[in-house]
């Protein structure tokens, strides 16, 4: 199964993806925990590109195409094989991800993100996806309170965006969610993160096919 997590920045989806990986590996799953843009050496070098505040000068067409390469790499290397292999992957952001800040977000046309993302992916669609949710606001203190008390690199290039991006994208993924309910589930984050845990469990379970 491929369950995937998305939100804005601060959401909790790190937090809570890994709260997730660490429930179903003790009830006896095999999981993977990976990311995007990264998840796999190359795609790992193609997002210290994207998330560098210093690169001011990446336009949004080369933006979408250097996380399209980064997901065909992720795909081949890491996911295709451990799905094929019979484990749960989890994974923070995916495709979703492409279409609220590219499209939504910057403004690029949603057919030619589409057709990227389908080449990209090359017929892997997640066949779950948890949308946290909360207020742009909330979010953006998050991220930045995480960012100030990080000592490695300072990925903030989306968190230095303003207000108004941030809530195109937050926008994007209500109306993504709308368009597809069977395979989104929208979990409020204000939260405590075990609330927040809670509620993720409760609509993960009835949705959960696992070997038995």
């Amino acid at each position: 199964m491929f369950i995937t997590f998305e939100g804005i920045e601060g959401c909790g989806k790190s937090t809570q993806i890994t709260l997730l990986a660490d429930a179903l590996q003790q009830a006896g799953q095999r999981v993977l925990l990976t990311r995007e843009p990264g998840g796999c050496p190359i795609a790992n070098q193609i997002r210290s590109v994207l998330l560098d505040a210093a690169n001011t000068a990446l336009v949004p067409m080369a933006e979408l195409m250097l996380y399209a390469a980064a997901r065909a790499q992720h795909l081949a290397e890491v996911i295709r094989p451990t799905l094929s292999d019979g484990a749960i992957v989890l994974c923070d952001r995916f495709s979703d991800a492409t279409r609220a800040y590219q499209s939504f977000g910057r403004g690029l046309d949603r057919q030619t993100i589409e057709t990227l993302n389908d080449l990209a992916c090359n017929g892997i669609s997640p066949d779950l996806t948890l949308l946290l949710d909360c207020p742009v606001e909330v979010g953006l203190g998050r991220a930045r309170q995480r960012i100030e008390s990080t000592s490695g690199p300072r990925e903030e290039r989306f968190e230095l965006e303003s207000l108004a991006f941030h809530q195109r994208v937050r926008d994007g993924y209500l109306q993504l969610a709308a368009e597809e309910p069977d395979r989104f589930v929208t979990v409020d984050a204000t939260g405590q993160p075990d609330q927040v845990a809670r509620a993720i469990s409760d609509a993960l379970l009835p949705r959960l096919v696992v070997p038995a």
